[in-house]
């Protein structure tokens, strides 16, 4: 394995709920961000079971979960997720740094690693990468909302592999949906790294690795090559 991707949303950066907050404010509605955070496994579980109907409405779905978590009455809630969908594209949502995670792209980046960002967005995210100041730290900003092909599609993969000049079975992909990222890579016949904390917790299967937070991914980069 010589090149790594890595999926954005719960990855690289999470959702800020005090930047939800703030917008929400812009519509006269109030919003308890702590509260949502302590329910958002909940709305991802609702994200999960949405997946199948397309990214807009699992998006729609947790959003809205969110929302009602943070003490937005459900029926506010639906016409202010659909608002906030209309607005991701200028306004991400997703803008919160994962600790240390944007520091260690840095480093394997000095390392001469090439490597690509392979989300599932609503093809904006480059300009959000560019305003987080963070492009200098990717060779390939893949945005299943620009190219029309979601993960798990081993398409994107290859699209990915393609454009950063390796063949699949050279590429490391991390991320923390379990579907989209791993069983994606890994049917892609690339490698993957499942960025979750309960990892420990399942069986991995060949050519995948847990890590659950910046320091144990990058004691894995660290065993497989990728850094000394």
């Amino acid at each position: 394995m010589k090149a790594l991707g890595f999926d954005f949303g719960q990855t690289l950066a999470e959702l800020d709920f005090d930047f939800l907050r703030r917008r929400l404010l812009e519509r006269g509605a109030a919003f308890d961000p702590q509260a949502a955070a302590a329910k958002s496994p909940l709305a991802w579980q609702i994200y999960g079971a949405k997946k199948s109907e397309g990214h807009a409405a699992a998006w729609l779905g947790m959003i809205e979960a969110q929302l009602t978590s943070g003490g937005v009455p459900a029926e506010r809630a639906v016409e202010l997720g659909a608002w906030l969908w209309e607005e991701q594209p200028k306004k991400n949502l997703w803008r919160k740094p994962i600790a240390g995670m944007i520091d260690l792209v840095r480093e394997l980046k000095l390392a001469r690693v090439p490597i690509a960002i392979i989300s599932n967005s609503e093809g904006h995210l480059a300009e959000l990468i560019d305003e987080l100041d963070w492009a200098s730290a990717f060779d390939v900003v893949v945005d299943s909302g620009r190219i029309g092909i979601d993960k798990p599609d081993p398409r994107i993969f290859a699209h990915t592999c393609a454009a950063l000049g390796v063949e699949a079975p050279q590429l490391l992909h991390v991320g923390d949906a379990w579907e989209a990222d791993v069983q994606g890579a890994l049917g892609a016949s690339a490698s993957a790294v499942w960025f979750d904390p309960g990892h420990a917790a399942r069986s991995l299967p060949p050519r995948a690795y847990g890590a659950a937070n910046a320091a144990e991914l990058r004691e894995v980069l660290a065993r497989l090559g990728f850094l000394s």
